[in-house]
Parts: structure tokens; sequence; C-alpha cells
């Protein structure tokens, strides 16, 4: 049973949207300089790497990263390949004999590729969800909506609307997936955020893999 690792690794080469904390890892204690333990200090954004949004987000006095229920982040999931000359997932384009009863589903795209070269920095062209296809996904009672780059809402946005539908309705959103080694199909999702009490409880980073049926 093979098991993939999605998530994106957090170091100082992660890109990270524009506006958001940069990543600062330090040693703050270290065995070289007769300290007891190596210590590291950990410095980034609650939406670094491969992260959930919760709604407290985007919605004042909403739900909380902490209060996302657990049954949601762990189950079956549906990854969805969409083309690489698709740039706008819209609902004319959402594959629904694929997702056919998926109540999480992954969107892998031509953001995937864009993990290899980290170097290249924050890229603006990536691949978003339109929020017609949002307002789709959540009638059809999907519950998590995961994509393979740092938003799913187009670059600049100006009302935000896609993070607005799902959120909203309670949708769950997993951003920085890294779905380059995974095929199309239907998995067990395994998807833990830090459980960060503190501050606006808008979001945490998280590890996420999948887990081959067979």
């Amino acid at each position: 049973m093979r098991i993939y690792d999605i998530s994106v690794p957090v170091s100082s080469e992660t890109p990270i949207y524009p506006g958001d904390p940069g990543v600062k890892i330090e040693q703050w204690s270290a065995l070289t300089e007769g300290d007891a333990a190596n210590v590291s200090m950990l410095h980034f954004g609650a939406h670094t790497a491969t992260h959930v949004d919760a709604p407290a987000h985007f919605i004042a006095n909403a739900s909380k990263v902490e209060e996302i229920p657990m049954d949601v982040l762990i189950g079956m999931a549906t990854v969805v390949e969409i083309p690489d000359d698709v740039s706008v997932i819209d609902a004319g384009n959402l594959p629904w004999l694929e997702m056919s009863g998926a109540t999480r589903v992954l969107f892998k795209t031509r953001n995937s590729a864009f993990w290899s070269d980290p170097s290249q920095g924050f890229r603006t062209d990536f691949t978003y969800i339109a929020p017609d296809a949002a307002r789709a996904l959540v009638e059809n009672g999907v519950r998590l909506v995961g994509i393979d780059y740092l938003s799913v809402e187009k670059f600049k946005s100006k009302g935000f609307e896609t993070h607005m539908t799902l959120l909203k309705k309670g949708v769950v959103i997993l951003e920085g997936l890294d779905l380059r080694e995974v095929p199309a199909g239907r998995y067990e999702l395994i998807c833990l955020p830090l459980k960060i009490t503190g501050g606006s409880g808008d979001g945490a980073p998280a590890r996420a893999v999948l887990r081959a049926l067979r």
C-alpha cells in the first residue's frame, strides 16, 4: 500500500504568497555550541506551504482552525487531474464523472510542476478555482477542496469570492499541495493541521498524505 507525501517542505526557499510572513528557521541552541540539545526557532505564517484555511481566515467571528472537524480532514478523497492548458477551473470543466459522490476533491493541475524549482519564487500565473466552480462543489456536497498551489483564488482577487463561497458553507480549503507523483483516482486522505489555539485561528500548516487503497 503506497503512501504519497503531498506536503510541500518548509524552508527558506519555500515560495510565500506576497504579503505573508517569510520563513525563518534559526538555531536557538546547538550541541556544537555546548548546549544540552539542538533546538530550532521557527518563524512563518499560518498559510505557509501546505496549509488549511479555516472560515476565520475571511469571515469575522467564524469557526477557527482548531474547530475543523477531524472527520473532514481524514477520509476518502478524489484526485482530479486538470489538463495543463487549463488555467481556470470553472464549473464547465469540472469532470463530474470522476468526482461522482466525492466529498473531498483535490485538484492536480499544472501548478504541481512549480514545486520542482522553488527557487523561481512565487508564481502569479497559477491555475485557480473560479467562483462558479466553488458554488458547484458546494451544491454537490463537497466538504474539502484542495489545490496544488498557495491559493484557490485568482491572484489579486478583489472580493475573494471563491474563498467566501467555500468557507461560508464550512468547506475546508487545503492549499499548497504537491501532487506531482500522484495519479488521478481515489485515496485515503490524512491531513493534520497544527492545533494552533492562539491568534485569529485563520489557518495552520499541515502535513498531508494520501494512502493508496490497494
